[in-house]
């Protein structure tokens, strides 16, 4: 009897430990989140009310429009995953597939992917086409976004 209650007993203790490391790990970063339409207009810019660009959100950001299909959409996803971690209190991460949000690509004029929107807290945004290296996404949102020299 003794030994299935000690089995009990840890198998119970490893039970709590392995939620309590989901938890944590679960709660150290902000993950790149998904966009659609109607959440880019509440959450950055209600173009459908307005003319002039206006930014609602509280940090700058970073929307990557990609495709499920698309080579280089798929090399640079792990890179905005790693910078979403790296800049989670100052940055937030977008991703949009433009497949499902047709309008919102039409709205940027994405007709080739992927793309990368930098939105900063003051000003216009910056778009660019391609997949740059980590280092060049890095500079510029030390410099574009975060206003850093």
């Amino acid at each position: 009897m003794q030994p299935i209650l000690n089995w009990r007993i840890m198998r119970r203790m490893i039970l709590i430990a392995f939620l309590s490391l989901v938890a944590f790990v679960g709660l150290r970063a902000d993950d790149v989140r998904y966009l659609t339409t109607a959440q880019f207009s509440e959450r950055v810019f209600d173009y459908k009310n307005n003319k002039d660009w206006k930014f609602k959100g509280d940090k700058p950001c970073v929307i990557d429009f990609y495709t499920t299909w698309c080579g280089p959409c798929k090399r640079l996803a792990p890179i905005m995953e790693e910078l979403s971690q790296t800049y989670c209190d100052q940055v937030v991460f977008y991703k949009v597939d433009t497949e499902r949000e047709r309008e919102l690509a039409y709205l940027f004029g994405i007709n080739s992917i992927p793309q990368v929107l930098y939105i900063p807290m003051e000003g216009k945004p910056m778009l660019l086409q391609g997949l740059y290296p980590k280092e060049n996404i890095v500079q510029i949102i030390e410099e574009f976004l975060l206003k850093k020299d």
